[in-house]
């Protein structure tokens, strides 16, 4: 099941802002936060369907969610992942990873 209002089960929710907005190595400590997060794959939407250019969402860093945006610009991030967890069976907590082809 989706979440809708998402942010208030964020694992990052007590976080700094200077903790998920970083550079070069220290994005690998951000997406460590990510990793358990119940809600990782709504934050990815949200970060891919609005173009969040900055931070780590759902895991991934800008660079990572640019590569995904440059195959399928026009997507519904929200709709390619929902459809991925349902199709996988994968709980609303377990993260998904799209695939995504060129």
């Amino acid at each position: 099941m989706w979440v809708e209002d998402w942010t208030p089960r964020a694992a990052c929710r007590t976080a700094s802002p200077d903790q998920l907005f970083v550079r070069g190595a220290e994005q690998n400590k951000a997406k460590q936060l990510c990793a358990g997060c119940p809600v990782r794959t709504e934050c990815l939407a949200e970060a891919l369907d609005n173009q969040i250019e900055w931070g780590v969402w759902g895991g991934m860093t800008e660079r990572e969610r640019r590569a995904l945006l440059r195959r399928r610009p026009a997507a519904s991030w929200r709709s390619v992942l929902e459809t991925a967890r349902e199709q996988g069976g994968q709980p609303a907590t377990t993260p998904v990873t799209p695939a995504v082809h060129a």
